[in-house]
């Protein structure tokens, strides 16, 4: 009998209340039936978060960085790995608590609309394409291959969220057509259709009028309807309380939870569905959807293999969390998501070189700059500083100093002393070359503090370092130093180091995960080649950002930018240097583009490149700047080189208008494949130009989703 079969069959036999209940993330158990208690709410975003000991890969913002799907893959699988040990080790127990269970809430795939927004460190950046791409792998790598769900995926939060924090539980996003249907929802739908996800979650805020988890538009249009969703729709925390207590739509908690059940929404994490009893009373609900929402849910736990005898993961413990292999794992992570950004001859550095080297700022020894926000507990976090003692031979002197407070609104609440830039200065005089370590942590940017997490941050005031870090900045580089600058923060600063002579190298290092001070130390001494790609821009303090509550992409990422960033998407220096050529483009009988390239190492380093394919033709109806629309890791040896192949997915080839129609659209296309994307400013900072090629696209098939033009 298929799980879903399975599943109403055992509703069946459940009476009202006890359906009722199984609607809750804290679902109680019912004896008489056999089902255990069950709490529904876990975290997987970079690691199993939350629930004790675990391995912490970078954060996803840095995972992203790598712009590769297969690898993303793989580190969910080891996710998922850990999430299945725990599970069986503490249900054995009868632990059943939060943070416990096989449903995990990742991972986040909106759109990193804002630079501000404290929780765009969560997400893959601010590309749809890549965005939905790593989704895909995300959810595959956690759910795994067929029966049983290895863990069942959730991807959150539909739709239009990012920010600001502080107004969430009332917001409402105004957001066009066009935008949602370019924008906002193509990495739902890939995750939906391609991904095969199990679970949606819906955002606090509203759209267009409509609270996100009461949606009919969403939820039932959008979700059910045009992507054919079976899965499970699950409340954000506590969001259908806002339905009266911040949008207004409704008057009262058995109203709210009303709105959400009879609009799709199957599992709610917070209280209101505790009021459903009432609501079945007074005839705002029927039994018949409490009873299709009670199937979905107990469809899910079906899936999982959890009413079996036994399943393929029963073998998992906890010896299988916090692995040595994993550890491996996290390292090589690590080392993928750093971005070189700037290099004027520092790096690498040359261990026989360094008699002593400064490592000063307050994320020199910092752990809690390791993880970003929703991480569990690492054994094995390695700081910047121990990295470099680790790395440097027993000959060369390591100093440190902290040199400044991570900002000073933190020094006056806390009593925090600040009082170490004379030693920082000192430090830098008596080093051959310094790592400034600067940036954020989760205490200055993340989730605003809310029921259900333990009060992060929010969002970002502005691009700046705080006040404290920029006094610390222009005292270490006013010596005669070498400064290498290291930004841990979930998305862009501007360091404003452009002034500064002796800065000579910028890393952007994320939050890199429990190995991220062992892999930016290798990463300084040359031990391997940077690969890290920006999966968002960069702006420069001077640029104009539209208003956070403008929802318009108009001026915002890479496709509708009209001033110069500080740093591009997709932007990312390397030790070696790699050649490309022969592009040749083919547009096949599917409507896919089939590209080939010849690509060539002639740098002294073996290394990893990242190549992009960008895509662009000449319509009012398509972004103003080449979009992506294919990634490809290739290793090449020093010296070495190869023939390598692209495909490129017709909806590439698409243009949405202003209805939110997407059709693909025949006519002359650009396609454009390089290290980086092809834009003015990666070329002055790289001084290569990405290759380009020209191809006539013809529609193949006709039909509503076709443009009728030829």
């Amino acid at each position: 009998m298929k799980h879903k079969e399975r599943a109403a069959a055992l509703v069946a036999r459940m009476t009202v209340k006890e359906m009722i209940g199984q609607l809750r993330f804290d679902a109680p158990a019912i004896p008489r039936l056999g089902i255990p208690p069950y709490n529904w709410w876990n975290e997987g975003l970079h690691g199993a978060a939350r629930s004790g000991t675990a391995a912490v890969f970078p954060q996803a913002i840095g995972l992203a960085a790598t712009f590769d799907p297969r690898f993303v893959r793989t580190i969910a699988d080891a996710v998922s790995t850990e999430q299945r040990g725990k599970y069986n080790t503490f249900s054995a127990m009868e632990d059943r608590g939060i943070y416990k269970g096989l449903t995990v809430w990742s991972p986040n795939i909106n759109i990193f609309r804002d630079p501000r927004w404290g929780r765009g460190q969560e997400t893959f950046g601010e590309d749809p394409f890549l965005t939905g791409t790593l989704g895909v792998a995300f959810v595959k790598g956690l759910q795994g291959e067929g029966y049983p769900l290895k863990t069942a995926a959730c991807v959150k939060h539909l739709a239009a969220h990012s920010g600001p924090e502080p107004l969430r539980h009332s917001f409402n996003a105004r957001v066009s057509k066009k935008d949602l249907y370019e924008t906002y929802l193509p990495a739902f739908e890939r995750c939906v259709r391609e991904g095969q996800v199990n679970g949606v979650m819906g955002a606090y805020s509203a759209l267009n009028g409509e609270p996100c988890c009461g949606s009919p538009f969403l939820m039932k249009d959008v979700l059910r309807g045009e992507w054919e969703f079976e899965g499970m729709y699950i409340s954000d925390c506590w969001a259908v309380r806002d339905f009266h207590q911040g949008h207004g739509v409704t008057k009262n908690e058995e109203e709210s939870a009303s709105l959400a059940l009879n609009t799709g929404c199957d599992l709610n994490c917070g209280s209101m569905f505790r009021h459903l009893d009432e609501a079945l009373g007074k005839g705002l609900v029927s039994e018949e959807r409490i009873r299709e929402a009670c199937t979905r849910n107990m469809a899910t736990r079906f899936q999982l293999g959890l009413f079996d005898e036994g399943t393929p993961y029963d073998g998992l413990s906890l010896s299988d969390v916090d692995s040595e292999e994993h550890a491996a794992l996290s390292l090589e992570a690590s080392r993928r998501s750093l971005v070189l950004l700037k290099n004027e001859g520092l790096l690498p550095l040359k261990e026989d070189e360094i008699r002593t080297i400064g490592v000063i700022g307050p994320n020199g020894d910092s752990r809690r700059a390791l993880a970003g926000n929703y991480h569990g507990t690492s054994s094995r976090l390695t700081t910047i500083l121990e990295g470099v003692r680790e790395i440097l031979p027993p000959r060369a002197r390591v100093l440190y100093s902290e040199g400044s407070a991570l900002n000073r609104d933190r020094v006056e609440r806390l009593g925090e002393k600040d009082d170490r830039l004379s030693e920082a200065i000192a430090v830098t005089d008596l080093s051959d070359a310094v790592v400034l370590c600067l940036g954020l942590d989760e205490t200055l940017e993340g989730e605003m503090h809310d029921d259900g997490n333990g009060g992060w941050a929010g969002d970002k005031e502005n691009l700046r370092l705080p006040p404290c870090q920029r006094r610390l900045l222009r005292a270490v580089c006013g010596r005669n130093t070498p400064v290498v600058v290291v930004l841990l923060s979930g998305g862009s600063l501007d360091p404003e180091i452009e002034s500064y002579g002796q800065a000579k190298a910028l890393i952007q290092a994320w939050y890199p995960g429990e190995s991220g001070g062992r892999a930016l130390a290798e990463l300084l001494f040359g031990r391997y080649s940077p690969s890290g790609r920006l999966p968002v821009t960069f702006y420069s303090r001077r640029n104009r950002l539209p208003e956070f509550t403008d929802y318009s992409m108009a001026g915002r990422t890479y496709r509708y930018l009209g001033e110069e960033p500080l740093y591009p998407f997709g932007f990312g220096l390397s030790y070696t240097d790699f050649s490309y050529g022969d592009l040749n483009a083919e547009v096949r009988s599917d409507g896919e583009v089939f590209l080939s390239f010849r690509l060539e190492n002639r740098g002294g380093y073996d290394a990893l490149e990242t190549v992009q394919a960008y895509c662009w033709t000449e319509r009012e109806d398509f972004p103003p700047h080449p979009v992506l629309c294919g990634v490809k890791s290739v290793f090449l040896p020093s010296g070495g080189g190869g023939d390598f192949t692209l495909s490129l997915g017709k909806d590439a080839f698409t243009c949405v208008d202003s209805e939110g129609y997407r059709r693909r659209t025949g006519g002359l296309w650009k396609i454009y494949v390089g290290g980086n994307q092809p834009d003015r400013r990666s070329e002055e900072l790289t001084g290569v130009r990405v290759m380009a090629a020209e191809i006539t696209y013809g529609i193949i098939e006709r039909g509503k989703e076709d443009n009728e033009e030829a």
